[in-house]
């Protein structure tokens, strides 16, 4: 049946949230203002409306007889879906709440707050309630497995947490960290478990946009929903019979999947809003969602064409490697234990109990292993409960105790990437972007056509070439083009160099890396070439295709190079830290000199931030700017042991951004002319894409304090405090280039310009605190020492500014310093 959208404004513009009961006859929505709504399934009568007390409504969860909704104010309210009435209030949390689970049974309610604990009610009982409380933040999303014997916590930590809930008191079976995002609590995008409905596996976004399933007997990880989306995924959810997911992403997008081969059935593509909550109908091929607009649509029909019958079909394997469940047809599994069609009406998870229990004995016991690790070094774990029955405060039964086995544990390391480049949208991308130009190349099936083309078209002309090779990395300077490709069955990884003009015939070069090793990154500058390779090394060559050294990182895997005449600098994975990622390490060396001025020190990233590009100033400077959209120079990294990541610029403190009136993010391109030049990236779009975008560019600006709109003069006085840390900063920078190269004159002259500079600024600090008054003496002889002018001018001019405001212990006390500074016999102890 063809799709046939049905959008209704469902409430005020915001986050709305849905959900379905279990037999399918109501869907309830709320959303941002006072009213909670309750659609019949096939009806287009305006639905009943529930006028409540409070706003902003965050989780839904129903049942066939009630739904629980969670707000803003930290109540969970209980309605009747019978008489769309309020019952009670269920629970009550200090802080707003962020989701609600129904158990299978719909006895049990897990909330997830901006608390710390989660709450674990009854629904016919609030007194019964127990808490889950071995996370150390809060949690983001709560769900039940499919035999009321396990709730897995999503925490905004970025770890899942495992419960079992089998016994009296909650156990934490299994820490799972790398596999979701660290998220704060009112992230559009989701970390969200969702089980799959054959029991065996469960299935969760991760950080590179994809959804990893992963299986309940031993924890590890087993198929990928991959590449369906640009964005973080908002929003995922299994078919009632497992056979199909549908994936939403902040990129607008909403994605079907076929669970046994992980293809992509459909790509919605008129998507107008982020979507925040799917639901699947449990007996309909209808899919409905709801978004950032208020707005619900039901999409009838959402499955199309031939592949609509895999809802009909009977419960299907979750995707594991190697699984032969996966390769045969859609009856592997065979009925339910009910006989029931999968998502009959009236049909209830907590039916299928049995069949589930069978399923997990069959994993949990098979070779005698136990699927629980224990995590807390105790060597024992519960196994989960048959009989299901709870009592006061959880569920009775008996516990089996099992040693636990050895799991396997990895780290999470971080992916080599190239500074500039963009990942496919269509069937194009770009290869490159700077300040020369840029690059980009076409996916014409057999082959590739790329294009270089240049900003200053009278230095350089625009050229394209076919592309057989398929490159996937470029490199764009004032003297050539370096372009670099995988191996294929054809040829191996091949490194190609195009020089734009020289005096004799072109000599353009092309160099075959051994057969085992794939290129992770390039660079390219006005005196060598460099390539970091799988195989851990670092090759270097001239511009004319001569081999200069080739040696092995120490830290590996490689993440990323970048290179300014004949500095170097490479990134790779390092030491594992507390939360299970590798730390980044960085070593910069002189090729020509062969001198190393930092060896494998730490690249200064907080925890859960990403680098997102390297590159040198157009000073000579190495630069990174990471995920959270700071710009950071390296301070004295031409001495050894004292070099130091300094922010140029927070780009989350600009003005254009005050008071939420843009959603944009930047895409780093270069530092040149003191400016950070980048592209603006509008809404959720996380990479530039075509037609070509304009080139922005923003003054540095320190975050060395926030803003105080409300004090005019305070904020005058914070713009004089930025402008003496950054003009201090580059004084530091141009020094340092002095005194280590063989600088020009216009280097050379640069170092007092800026030594002025940062003495007017001090200047100005000191009128500001003699306005103040007297009190504030101590301070503005503290800026007078901190002056740096040799010759006393600028003391003399800092006298007279003390006197000008009749600040006369201050002007002598300046006198003082000046002449002591004169003989040389000034001391630390003067102020």
């Amino acid at each position: 049946m063809a799709s046939r959208l049905r959008g209704r404004p469902a409430h005020a513009p915001g986050q709305t949230y849905c959900s379905y009961s279990k037999n399918g006859r109501k869907l309830v929505t709320v959303g941002s203002n006072s009213l909670l709504r309750t659609f019949p399934h096939n009806s287009d009568d305006e639905p009943p409306v529930i006028d409540v007390r409070t706003d902003t409504h965050l989780a839904v969860a129903a049942s066939n007889d009630f739904f629980l909704v969670g707000a803003e104010d930290g109540t969970v309210t209980k309605y009747s879906l019978l008489t769309n009435s309020m019952e009670e209030i269920l629970v009550r949390c200090s802080l707003p709440i962020r989701d609600i689970a129904l158990s299978p049974d719909n006895q049990w309610a897990a909330v997830a707050s901006d608390e710390i604990e989660v709450k674990v009610v009854n629904t016919r009982d609030m007194e019964q309630v127990f808490y889950l409380r071995e996370h150390p933040r809060s949690a983001k999303h709560v769900s039940f497995d499919f035999n009321n014997s396990t709730i897995a916590v999503s925490c905004v930590d970025g770890i899942v947490y495992i419960y079992s809930i089998s016994s009296e008191q909650p156990q934490l079976l299994k820490r799972m960290d790398g596999l979701i995002k660290m998220l704060e609590n009112d992230a559009d995008a989701s970390s969200r478990v969702i089980w799959h409905p054959d029991g065996r596996a469960f299935a969760a976004a991760t950080a590179t946009k994809d959804i990893q399933v992963v299986a309940r007997a031993d924890w590890k990880l087993q198929k990928t929903f991959k590449g369906g989306h640009r964005g973080d995924i908002t929003a995922a959810a299994w078919s009632p019979n497992g056979a199909l997911l549908a994936t939403a992403g902040a990129d607008k997008s909403l994605v079907l999947w076929e669970t046994r081969t992980q293809k992509v059935v459909k790509s919605i593509e008129d998507i107008q809003d982020v979507i925040l909550c799917l639901q699947w109908h449990p007996t309909d091929n209808v899919l409905s969602y709801t978004n950032t607009n208020g707005e619900l649509f039901m999409r009838t029909g959402a499955v199309p064409g031939e592949h609509a019958k895999l809802l009909s079909i009977a419960l299907q394997p979750a995707p594991f490697n190697g699984d032969p469940l996966s390769d045969i047809s859609g009856n592997a599994i065979g009925p339910r234990s009910n006989h029931a069609k999968p998502g009959a009406n009236g049909w209830d998870p907590a039916s299928e109990n049995d069949y589930v229990d069978g399923l997990l004995d069959d994993a949990i016991w098979q070779d005698g292993a136990d699927f629980i690790e224990d995590d807390d070094g105790a060597g024992y774990a519960e196994a989960p409960n048959r009989n299901g029955k709870r009592v006061a405060n959880g569920i009775a039964g008996p516990i089996a105790k099992r040693p636990a086995p050895y799991s396997t544990w990895q780290p999470k390391i971080h992916d080599s990437f190239q500074p500039g480049s963009t990942p496919w949208k269509g069937n194009r991308r770009y290869l490159c972007l700077n300040l020369t130009g840029f690059v980009w190349t076409v996916d014409q099936e057999t082959h590739n056509t790329v294009t270089v083309e240049f900003y200053d078209r009278q230095e350089h002309r625009d050229y394209h070439f076919t592309d057989p090779y398929l490159y996937d990395k470029a490199c764009l300077n004032e003297k050539g083009a370096l372009f670099s490709c995988p191996p294929s069955a054809q040829h191996p990884a091949i490194l190609y160099y195009r020089p734009h003009e020289t005096w004799t015939a072109r000599t353009e070069w092309r160099v075959n890396l051994p057969t085992s090793e794939k290129i992770t990154s390039i660079s390219l500058s006005d005196s060598c070439i460099v390539a970091t390779t799988t195989a851990g090394y670092v090759r270097i060559y001239s511009l004319y295709g001569l081999p200069l050294k080739i040696y092995r990182q120490k830290s590996t895997p490689a993440v990323t190079c970048a290179s300014w005449r004949d500095y170097v600098i490479t990134v790779g994975n390092g030491p594992v830290g507390g939360d299970g990622t590798t730390r980044l390490l960085y070593t910069i060396e002189n090729v020509k000199r062969d001198e190393t001025y930092q060896s494998e020190d730490i690249l200064a990233l907080p925890d859960g931030v990403e680098l997102k590009s390297v590159f040198f100033s157009d000073k000579g400077d190495p630069c990174i700017y990471d995920s959270e959209g700071v710009l950071l120079v390296l301070q004295h990294w031409r001495k050894a042991g004292e070099a130091k990541w300094v922010p140029l610029l927070d780009t989350r403190t600009l003005d254009r951004l005050a008071g939420g009136k843009k959603e944009e993010s930047y895409w780093p391109v270069a530092v040149a002319n003191n400016k950070f030049h980048c592209i603006i990236l509008k809404g959720g779009e996380e990479y530039p894409y075509f037609p070509r975008p304009l080139l922005s560019d923003f003054d540095f600006r320190i975050p060395v304090s926030g803003s105080d709109e409300d004090n005019a003069e305070l904020t005058h006085q914070k713009m004089l405090e930025e402008q003496f840390v950054r003009k201090t900063l580059e004084h530091s920078l141009a020094q340092d280039l002095v005194d280590n190269t063989h600088a020009t004159h216009a280097q050379k002259s640069e170092v007092p310009v800026l030594e002025r500079e940062v003495d007017k600024v001090l200047l100005q600090l000191l009128a500001t605190e003699c306005r103040e008054g007297e009190e504030r003496g101590m301070k503005a002889l503290e800026i007078a020492t901190l002056m740096r002018d040799q010759t006393g001018k600028m003391l003399e001019a800092a006298g007279k500014v003390a006197q000008r405001f009749q600040r006369d212990i201050l002007a002598e006390k300046i006198a003082s310093l000046a002449e002591r500074r004169l003989v040389g016999i000034v001391d630390d102890d003067e102020v």
